[in-house]
């Protein structure tokens, strides 16, 4: 059982490699909570201190590995169709923003939301949550900003909510009405900022719709200044804030957010010297995608390293979406955290439980196989935990558990048994 126990907060520097190994262990969870947890041996002793009747114990043994449910910090899953075209110009050559210029990119998925009916982007919605619960993720973050109107936006938040309302997984829904500048403001910015700022903000607030609000701060999308007074609008209305940020060209995105107390800041492949200091002094959380970078051929990912050790709290997401991360894998992204930013087995465990959850202000609820923290539990079919950030493209996971419930509810406690069969 790798338990992650530790800080409710997120781990940093050397911190990121400590994680717990428990081996022939078991864990007592009450309703929704794990209560205890420890060597198999003293489970009964447990049971006993705890006054609980054996009639009222569900055992399950599980083979293998038991890792806190993971956390996938950042997704865009509401989105119609797949973006083949644009995967298809990039390998002739085609970058980013020439895609873009040609009605590729974020606008195409806009073109395609926006016709879309609420009810079938639900249905597409629920599927890609089941099979990124499949794969071991029990808390998403689901981002809006493929609608870019206030309409449009509404109806993507309005789908996270009744998508996470009616599953086991726990979304976490982010409003992201700055993804892009529309089309029909593509010539007056200040006007569609103000509208952002005036008019979406309020409304999704008001209406519980979102915890957060991103910002694309680019070069080309939105710049510092006016990524400022988007994200300072969201926190008036009490909106936790949070940025992609020098992914494609270096902008101060990253001190911005250090500087505006954001939950996370995101990508920052291009990000400086001066951004991983001041992330390093920051309780900012840095989340790497490094999906994102090989889906678009990139041979340059973020300084991970340097991020670690600079002292800055690093976590790791899928960003699955249409058009750069089509995948809903967290084991695979663990994979490439290891093979491509340079990070340790332990590390990326850490980066994808305890520190992807303070990137969603989470730290104190889940991300950890502790007394107290909410029951939310996978179990890979490994006899190695590193396993887990190994066998690259497979998905390991053999049960998911959220809350403290499986495919069939439990009446009482449960206590779960593990071990490691030869």
């Amino acid at each position: 059982m790798v338990t992650c126990r530790g800080p409710a907060r997120a781990r940093r520097g050397r911190e990121l490699a400590d994680v717990e190994v428990l081996h022939d262990a078991a864990v007592l969870v009450d309703g929704d909570r794990v209560t205890w947890v420890g060597p198999r041996h003293e489970a009964r002793d447990v049971h006993s201190a705890f006054r609980i009747p054996q009639s009222a114990i569900d055992v399950v043994e599980v083979a293998g590995v038991l890792f806190p449910g993971f956390v996938d910090c950042h997704t865009h899953a509401v989105f119609g169709a797949p973006r083949l075209d644009d995967q298809e110009r990039r390998a002739l050559g085609e970058d980013y923003k020439t895609i873009a210029a040609l009605g590729g990119g974020i606008l195409q998925s806009v073109r395609d939301v926006r016709a879309r009916r609420e009810e079938d982007l639900l249905a597409l919605t629920r599927a890609r949550v089941a099979t990124l619960l499949a794969h071991g993720s029990t808390t998403i973050e689901v981002k809006s900003g493929y609608g870019l109107d206030p309409a449009t936006e509404l109806k993507q938040l309005r789908v996270i909510r009744d998508a996470g309302a009616s599953g086991p997984a726990t979304l976490i829904p982010t409003f992201l009405g700055a993804h892009e500048v529309p089309p029909e403001f593509r010539d007056r910015r200040a006007d569609y900022v103000r509208l952002v700022c005036d008019h979406m903000i309020p409304t999704v607030a008001r209406e519980r719709l979102a915890v957060a609000c991103d910002v694309f701060c680019e070069p080309g999308v939105f710049d510092v200044a006016q990524t400022r007074t988007i994200l300072e609008a969201a926190r008036r209305h009490g909106l936790a804030v949070k940025l992609h940020a020098d992914e494609l060209e270096g902008s101060g995105g990253a001190e911005l957010g250090a500087a505006l107390g954001a939950t996370s800041v995101d990508h920052l492949a291009a990000i400086s010297e001066a951004g991983i200091r001041a992330l390093a002094a920051s309780d900012t959380v840095a989340v790497l995608l490094p999906a994102t970078l090989a889906f678009l051929g990139k041979h340059t990912h973020a300084p991970a390293r340097r991020l670690v050790e600079a002292g800055a709290a690093v976590a790791l997401a899928t960003d699955f979406n249409p058009g750069s991360s089509p995948t809903m894998s967290l084991p695979l992204v663990m994979v490439l955290g290891v093979s491509q930013l340079g990070l340790r087995h332990a590390e990326v465990v850490t980066a994808v439980t305890v520190n992807a959850a303070a990137a969603l202000g989470l730290a104190g609820d889940r991300g950890q196989i502790a007394r107290g923290f909410r029951a939310d539990l996978v179990s890979c079919g490994v006899s190695d935990w590193r396993e887990v950030a190994y066998w690259m493209g497979a998905n390991l996971v053999t049960a998911v558990w959220t809350g403290g419930s499986a495919c069939r509810p439990s009446p009482g406690p449960v206590c779960l048994g593990f071990h490691v069969q030869a």
